[in-house]
Parts: structure tokens; sequence; C-alpha cells
């Protein structure tokens, strides 16, 4: 027979989880461009973790979705809003004679993140591989950086 513990959590573990969120909130603040907010978690289940990475380019978010089927996953676009959501679904599990715990979470999710100006919405493309969610947010031209040359003059000879 297996106990139920209460998990105790380690005053030095939660004091640098602390750390690590006002740290995160500090560094985010010079750029309010990227205002990337998660959605409300009183809606959702459980929030998947979303990495996201700035190339020249394009934006790109990455997310976990182990587990959610590729046509369970919405992705939409509504003015500078782009909403993730989905569904996890709790398969049961047909041999075990009696369950133990259930630790995994499942359920319906929903993140959102609010498009900064330089992303071309229409362009948004989304691939499923392996419980990874990506989404490449392409920029538009304007905001792509662009290489000036310096034109050389020839220098006049005063004669």
């Amino acid at each position: 027979m297996f106990g139920i513990t209460k998990p105790v959590r380690d005053p030095m573990l939660e004091l640098l989880y602390q750390l690590e969120r006002r740290m995160g909130r500090i560094f985010n603040e010079p750029f309010p461009v990227f205002d990337w907010k998660t959605g409300e978690a009183t809606t959702a289940a459980w929030l998947p973790f979303v990495d996201i990475f700035e190339a020249p380019e394009y934006i790109r978010l990455v997310a976990e979705v182990p587990g959610v089927k590729p046509e369970e996953v919405k992705i939409f676009v509504e003015g500078n809003l782009l909403t993730i959501k989905g569904t996890k679904e709790q398969v049961a599990e047909e041999k075990a004679e009696k369950v133990h715990r259930y630790e995994r979470t499942y359920g319906a999710f929903e993140r959102t993140f609010t498009l900064p100006a330089t992303v071309a919405p229409e362009k948004i493309k989304a691939t499923y591989e392996n419980g990874l969610l990506t989404i490449t947010l392409p920029k538009v031209e304007a905001a792509k950086p662009h290489l000036i040359e310096v034109e050389v003059t020839p220098r006049k000879t005063l004669k």
C-alpha cells in the first residue's frame, strides 16, 4: 500500500523561485514591446510552458504540449492577440486494478500573447512534432534590419 504524503517545499528553493520571478520582471521591463502575458489561470486546467525566441526575420514560440493531439490545438489571431487553446484528454488505464495517484494534468488550456506591431499575422505558421508546438511569427518587411551601404564620393583635387 502506498502512503500519500503532502510534499514539503524547501524554503531555500521557494526563495530562489521568488528571486527568479523578480529578476525576470526586472529584465523584461526595458522591453515593453514584447508584452507576453499569460492567460487567466482560472480558465485553464493547466498552462503549457512556452519558450520565445527572436531572430531578425521572425519570432518563434515553442510550447510544450505533451499528450495533446494536434487536432485538439486551436491557434487564432484577433487584433494583436495570439491565442493558443487546446485540450489534453485523460485516458483511463484499463489494466490497472487500482489507481494510487494521478499527478499528470489534464483538461483545457489557453495561453494568450500580445503581438508586437512588427509581426505579420497573415503569415504565421504552426508545426507540431513530438509534443512540441512551434509557432513562427514572421516580421513585416519594414521591421527587418536593412544594411545601408555608404557610398564613397571621389575627392576633388584643387588645381
